[in-house]
């Protein structure tokens, strides 16, 4: 039994109280123990994802209990993948706020952002549902106060929208664990995937019902049309930072679908014989188009922004819902790129925002730092549109591929490139009216210059922004790694017997041909 996969859920359980206790007046502490704990947490993560890249799984009993009676942790591809992509899109983000002060405009920002982490890798680790419906409210409570930081009526509504939507959520899993444990007697996911198979079919009422719950709370966690309603307002008026760390938030939702529908509920199970997928795909597409026409319909940066995540988890809910092998592979690619994206986005917003009273796509006096920040903006806007040379262009044809050999390979075609199209012409509108219509709007004479953001701000933007051009650069190797992480979830075994019959030992599977 390895203690290092704990430590990602106990890093920053531990320097969140230590924030608080110790460093609350002091920013400049807060910000160093912030830092220092999100390069602990990459370093981990890198080493967790290096030992589990050959197929390895590993495995944590907290107090020594053995599954399915205790309570484990379990670090796959999969999960340690996406410990490792969170952890990396903290530190940037956090450089982001530390740069641009926003950790600074409110109280508790960073001990919140630590519990964040803690809620986020622990949903990705976790090998018990009921812990997954755990993490999810650690989660929900941190990205709550994180939302409000720095206050604002406007942002407090959100907020409330924003936690409402979740707690119905919240109250449908309760409902679905409730109806699982009836009838299985447990909730280890290892454990389920064993009983759930051996349920008499004549007897599936329960477990059906159970397994759609299951998709609903998780369809709101990924914002899928039609319970995307929390995100626009939410995310748009969330502050930057904090919205970007979300990007990575519905991805837990994506993340879940795939840990569960491929382990207990898969598309070979007789109980519930695929019936999530008849509605899945379906509210993939049209989450994917309502996403990208809202960004050729919105009148503000943000609400643009948000709408391209909704678009992109459409994209990400395509590949997922056709559950074979391939599709999940380009949903892992284009989970990475998207999560990347959409993060840095939000971060060139708030340096648009920076020089403008308003975010509103209207034609306004030049911003400071327009040129860099324009740049910025086309590099992160060709990457979410999905256009060559960048990561987006490769994910979506991934996808595309993959969903040529399914009976709804002419819907996502059509849908796809569509879409695709009226993204470019939203992303196209919003970068002129910003930055190439605002040469010709004179400034009034007597107008305060905004000055130019702090350099830590570009630093974090542009972070984000080379981590997109490697994986594109690297695509081969990312390929690679992401279809043996989907085929090692369609050979659920290893990771079943590690946590069931060998208790504190590494399973590896057979020597895999590379």
């Amino acid at each position: 039994m390895t203690h290092w996969i704990i430590a990602p859920v106990v890093l920053p359980a531990l320097l969140a109280p230590f924030i608080i206790l110790a460093a609350r007046y002091h920013i400049g502490i807060q910000r160093v123990f912030s830092v220092a704990g999100v390069l602990g947490l990459i370093a981990i993560a890198a080493g967790l994802a290096w030992q589990t890249s050959d197929g390895t799984v590993l495995l944590y009993q907290l107090g020594d209990w053995a599954a399915p009676f205790g309570i484990v942790v379990v670090g796959d591809r999969l999960a340690t993948l996406m410990v490792l992509l969170t952890a990396v899109l903290a530190l940037f983000v956090l450089l982001y706020a530390i740069g641009s002060g926003w950790d600074d405009r409110g109280r508790h920002f960073h001990a919140l952002f630590q519990f964040q982490l803690m809620g986020i890798m622990g949903a990705f680790l976790t090998g018990d549902l009921f812990n997954l419906f755990v993490f999810f409210e650690v989660l929900l409570i941190a990205s709550y106060g994180l939302m409000i930081h720095a206050g604002g009526h406007v942002r407090l509504r959100a907020g409330v929208q924003y936690v409402l939507f979740n707690l119905i959520g919240s109250t449908l899993f309760l409902f679905a664990l409730g109806a699982i444990y009836a009838q299985t007697g447990t909730l280890n996911m290892a454990d389920l995937a064993q009983r759930v198979a051996l349920i008499d079919p004549a007897d599936t009422v329960g477990i059906r019902v159970a397994a759609v719950l299951l998709l609903m709370v998780f369809a709101i966690k990924a914002a899928v049309v039609p319970l995307h309603f929390w995100l626009p307002s939410s995310y748009a008026e969330a502050p930057a930072p904090v919205a970007a760390l979300f990007a990575i938030m519905t991805k837990v939702g994506a993340y879940s679908i795939i840990r569960v529908y491929t382990m207990i509920f898969g598309p070979d199970v007789a109980v519930t014989g695929g019936l999530y997928s008849v509605w899945l795909m379906p509210a993939a597409l049209l989450s994917l188009a309502i996403g990208m026409i809202g960004v050729l319909a919105a009148q503000k940066l943000d609400r643009l922004i948000a709408f391209s995540i909704i678009g992109s988890m459409g994209m990400v809910m395509v590949a997922i819902a056709m559950f074979t092998p391939a599709g999940i592979t380009a949903a892992l690619y284009y989970i990475i790129h998207s999560t990347l994206a959409g993060a840095a986005l939000f971060l060139i917003s708030d340096l648009v925002r920076a020089g403008r009273p308003n975010l509103e796509l209207t034609a306004m006096p030049p911003i400071s730092g327009a040129a860099l920040t324009s740049a910025l903006f086309f590099a992160a806007a060709i990457a979410m549109a999905g256009l060559p040379p960048l990561s987006g262009f490769l994910g979506k044809l991934m996808i595309l591929q993959a969903g040529f050999s399914t009976p709804q390979a002419s819907w996502i075609w059509a849908v796809v490139l569509i879409s695709s199209l009226i993204s470019i012409v939203g992303f196209a509108r919003a970068g002129s009216t910003l930055f190439w219509k605002a040469k010709s709007v004179e400034p009034e004479p007597d107008a305060e210059v905004a000055p130019a953001p702090a350099p830590l701000s570009y630093i974090a933007v542009g972070g984000l922004i080379t981590l997109l051009v490697a994986h594109t650069v690297f695509a081969g190797p990312a390929y690679t790694y992401v279809e043996r992480t989907s085929a090692q979830l369609f050979n659920p075994e290893p990771y079943i017997s590690t946590v069931l019959d060998t208790p504190g030992k590494l399973s590896k599977p057979a020597k895999e041909e590379h």
